[in-house]
Parts: structure tokens; sequence; C-alpha cells
């Protein structure tokens, strides 16, 4: 098969979904891989590693859309790349479908089968495609977080940790799942008080077995959120249902109870959101304002960090990439149930439920298109 390997093109989107490495281990498998030039240099891969490895470099994505049966990304295709995707050609990346009628019109359109990372999923409900990039983003959230408190950025001017004789910063952290455990680490070993809130009560009982003393779980409710509102000065959205849009947990009407200059970081941004008032912004224009309180809400967070995340995620992607392109979708998903639940839409039809449900699109059963 002929893989095809992007460069992102999303505002300061500097990851790459293959490394040198990769197309290496794809050339052994019996695979072609074009690469778009420039594709990996945010990430410390240069076109010379790449041609070192195999790769055959290119220098238009157009020319990748042509010639490739599959495509690689980190990010879901923006407008400009639509009319540029081919009927029945495999796309393997973040799509987050259910932030985007536009984008899964565009999809739908294009006849291609779509593959979504953040719908692979194990038997034991497990998102191994999602869980490096979450992992990121929680730490991320936290160090964010703390930068727009500062009172040079607008914020009020509070240090998390705290220092001797005064006290540490609030942090709510409103789901206790991958990125939410991440950004509880980070935020306690800072010294801040944290809250963390979920409604799975076997969750906060581990939470509470290994998290420090620092960190304090409890069942997720609105009377709880509102009374940790008005205590926290960062509030981290954190909260998933796997290719859903997210629930918003913290409504327009609660804002009020806020500090005025206290943050929230939404990490759920690329499905929606688990605040009203939050909306998607970039690296180049991270907050805004409403009600006094600085939003976070930058959708694509782990780029800021691209080595790191490049090798994270890379690390995962590649035995599922190496399956697609072995297989083809159809076997690789008979095969292997974490491919099929990854099957967003195939040539024109939805079969991920989540998505369907979003745009009250008709969901058809995976297992009749393959």
């Amino acid at each position: 098969m002929r893989v095809g390997v992007l460069k992102e093109i999303k505002v300061k989107e500097n990851r790459v979904a293959m490394t040198p490495s990769g197309v290496e281990q794809m050339l052994s498998h019996g695979h072609e891989v074009l690469v778009e030039t420039s594709a990996g240099v945010g990430s410390a891969c240069s076109d010379e590693a790449y041609i070192k490895a195999g790769a055959v470099i290119c220098n238009t994505p157009e020319e990748i859309y042509q010639k490739c049966q599959m495509i690689i990304k980190v990010k879901e295709p923006l407008s400009v790349e639509y009319p540029m995707i081919r009927n029945e050609q495999v796309l393997f990346t973040f799509f987050h479908f259910a932030a985007s009628l536009e984008l899964t019109r565009a999809i739908i359109d294009s006849g291609s089968i779509a593959v979504a990372y953040e719908t692979v999923e194990r038997e034991n409900g497990s998102l191994p495609l999602l869980t490096p990039m979450s992992e990121v983003a929680g730490k991320m959230a936290i160090q964010e977080g703390a930068k727009y408190l500062e009172k040079t950025f607008g914020g009020k001017g509070i240090l998390l940790g705290g220092v001797t004789g005064v006290d540490s910063g609030t942090v709510l952290i409103i789901g206790g799942g991958i990125v939410g455990s991440n950004a509880a680490k980070i935020a306690c070993g800072l010294g801040a008080k944290v809250y963390v809130l979920d409604n799975n009560i076997d969750r906060l009982r581990y939470l509470s077995d290994v998290m420090p003393k620092n960190c304090f779980p409890l069942m997720s409710s609105p009377p709880t959120i509102r009374r940790l509102l008005k205590e926290a000065d960062l509030v981290v959205g954190a909260v998933l249902i796997p290719g859903a849009v997210a629930p918003q947990l913290v409504t327009r009407d609660m804002l009020p109870l806020m500090k005025k200059g206290s943050v929230i970081v939404d990490v759920a941004i690329d499905q929606g959101g688990c605040v009203e008032t939050a909306k998607p912004t970039t690296h180049d224009q991270p907050i805004f304002e409403v009600d006094g309180i600085i939003h976070y809400c930058v959708a694509n967070m782990p780029g800021a960090v691209s080595y790191t995340s490049t090798k994270a995620l890379t690390n995962i992607t590649l035995p599922y990439a190496l399956e697609l392109a072995d297989k083809g979708y159809e076997k690789a998903a008979r095969d292997n149930q974490d491919i099929a639940k990854g099957i967003n839409i195939i040539k024109g039809k939805v079969t991920h439920k989540g998505v369907a449900e979003a745009f009250g699109l008709e969901c058809e059963p995976l297992d009749s298109l393959l």
C-alpha cells in the first residue's frame, strides 16, 4: 500500500503522524511511504532523515492525496483539504467529528473511510491512541493555567503552590480520567489544593488511593460544582465521552460564582467543550475573557510540546497503521475490534453512534458495510 504523511496545517501544530523510524518499519512490511516536505521539522524529523529511512518526499499535499491509498495525520483535515480527499481513501487521524458538522459532512461527501484515533478502543474500554495525548494535555492544563493566573496575562496574580505564610491556590478538575488524573498530579506536585470530580465511584476510590493528601476526589454533581467554583482559582474541564459531544457541566449562569481573574482550561474543547462559554482557540490567540474569567481553549494543546507528543503518539499509532496497511481497513476491522471501533464513517455512511447522535444522522451497523 502507498501511505501518505502530511505536514499539519492547523495553527502552530508541530506534530507529525509518522517518524523516520515508522517509515522504516512501513517499508519492511512492503509498503511505500510518501512524506510531504518539512512535515517533521517541528518534531525534529528532517526531510533527510525521512529519505534515509526510505520515504519519498513530495512537495505538495495534493500529490500525496492523489497518489496514496491511506493518509496518516495528527489533526483533522481542514476545509482547504476537503476537495483533495478521494473516494475510498483511508484517513487515519484525530477527527473529533461530534464537534464539527462541517467536517462530518465533508468526510461523508468524500466517500472516504475515516478511522479516528480518539475512538479506537480496547476490550477493557481504554482508548490507547487518545491516552498519550490526554496525558500531555492534562499536564499542560496546569502548566498553562498557572501561567495565565499571572497578573501579566490578566489573571488574579496567584502562585498555585503558594509560599511560606501565604495560601496555595485551589484547582478544580472536572473529570477523573487520564486528563484529570495527570492534571491532578502536576497541580498536587506544585502544592495546590486540588479537587477532582467524577461520577464513577471506583475511579474516585482509585484516585483516593494513589493521589497525595492535597488531592480530594469527590462525587460530581451540579451543587458540588457550584460550591467549588466559588473557591477555585483554576478550573480544568477534563470530561470525555468517546466520539460524542462533551456534556456542558459548567454553564453560563455558573460563571459569576467564580472569582475575577480565575482561569478555565477546557481540555474537552475538541469534543465541543464541557464549559458552556468555551470556544476553540489557537496557540497564536490562546485565551479570551468572559465576565472577568480567562478561558484557555486551545484545541491542539499537545502541538506546543511537539517533540514529546510526536514520540508518545507514534509509539502507539504505528502498530495500528501497519495493520491497516497490511490488511486493508475491512480485514483489519474484522480481525481487530480496536480498529473496528475506530471507524466512524465508511463511504458516506456514519458508523459511530456518538457521531450520528450529535447531528441526528442515521447510524449504520459497521458489520453491514465491511
